[in-house]
């Protein structure tokens, strides 16, 4: 069938290369960035191009650094998990294997947490996740590398998959964990910093982008930022990106999936999340599961096989033992809508306002500022 997908805009920027490219950048070598000393990243979780472009006002330093120009496309899914990996691997989630927040392990019918399974379900940090860290790979080569972030990811299972070998340095207060990053880039000469803010997401997901919790969350973010520019070396790099943008999904927007839905039907397993399901369908059902989602969900969803979603190279280049880790047919919504399985006694995630995971441009598009040296 002809697909009609959003294309990403021509020569734009991959969040997967920012990490290669910032280590390029310290090589003198960089297509993107200026030569620098050291260099930080600043990963703030969840703030979108657009989220930020729509509160300008309460982030007047991020608002006046860069312009329109100043972004990168992240990867789909636009999740987290999938994201922070490409971005810490420098491969697209075909390559790496985590191909969304819940995905089956081929062969089962378990589905696990793409950031908490690697402690609730025994997924390996060396296995599962198949590309090697950057990190990894510059601290072998001598190069010294920080990880600055809150203490309960200090030794997680997903930091061991995508940040293994740098130094974790944590802080609970943002402000501190920035200034801690520049000291860290100043300190130490061809340093490569990571700078992970988690905040914003948190308060996206439980109140909305547009709630006095999330821009409360963002002046802290914005001030972060601005006294990590004012106290890095001048020889620092600097780069403020995020992993995905977030949009607001109102209780009435939630399609409900209960028994006896035809959309359940033929449907073994349910994985994903609300904005970006993978459907595991009983074997032989997959045709017949991606016909009832096409037929109803057309006009809120993009539907697509698993073929058709790796054709259309949604994952990147797609190794032989990730295909399974697909759904056999993919559901990326297009609207402010969300799925949810209603057959599930937690009701909980149905709570969540800020949502993420499709290929619109909210959710795809982030900033990608500049400075200091790469300013």
């Amino acid at each position: 069938m002809s697909l009609s997908l959003p294309a990403d805009p021509p020569r734009s920027r991959s969040l997967t290369g920012v990490v290669e490219q910032s280590i390029a950048a310290l090589e003198g070598r960089s297509d993107w960035f200026a030569p620098a000393r050291s260099a930080v990243v600043f990963v703030v979780d969840g703030l979108g191009a657009h989220n930020l472009a729509a509160r300008r006002g309460h982030a007047r330093f991020l608002g006046s650094t860069g312009g329109r120009r100043d972004v990168a496309r992240t990867v789909f899914p636009s999740t987290t998990a999938a994201a922070l990996t490409s971005l810490l691997t420098g491969t697209d989630p075909g390559t790496h294997g985590i191909v969304g927040y819940r995905a089956r392990i081929p062969g089962t019918d378990v589905a696990p947490n793409q950031l908490h399974g690697w402690e609730t379900d025994g997924l390996d940090p060396r296995t599962w996740q198949r590309s090697e860290p950057l990190f990894e790979r510059e601290v072998a080569s001598g190069r010294p590398c920080f990880v600055v972030s809150r203490p309960e990811y200090t030794r997680t299972g997903f930091t061991a998959a995508t940040l293994r070998g740098a130094e974790f340095v944590a802080s609970n207060d943002l402000a501190e964990r920035a200034a801690t990053a520049a000291d860290l880039a100043a300190r130490h000469p061809g340093a490569l910093v990571y700078l992970y803010a988690p905040e914003l997401d948190t308060a996206g997901h439980r109140d909305g982008t547009e709630s006095d919790r999330w821009i409360t969350a963002l002046e802290r973010v914005d001030a972060a930022a601005q006294l990590l520019a004012s106290t890095a070396d001048a020889t620092t790099g600097i780069l403020i990106t995020a992993d995905h943008g977030m949009v607001d999904v109102p209780a009435r927007r939630h399609v409900l999936l209960g028994d006896g839905d035809p959309l359940v039907d033929g449907v073994a397993l349910l994985g994903g999340e609300p904005r970006m399901l993978h459907l595991y369908a009983e074997p032989g059902r997959a045709d017949a599961v991606a016909t009832a989602w096409r037929e109803r969900e057309h006009a809120r969803a993009w539907v697509l096989t698993r073929d058709e979603a790796i054709a259309a190279g949604l994952f990147g280049t797609v190794a032989d033992d990730v295909r399974e880790r697909i759904g056999d047919v993919v559901v990326a919504a297009r609207g402010r809508y969300a799925y949810y399985d209603d057959r599930e006694t937690d009701k909980r995630p149905q709570s969540m306002v800020g949502q993420h995971g499709s290929l619109t441009d909210e959710e795809r598009t982030v900033p990608l500022l500049r400075l200091g040296a790469f300013a």
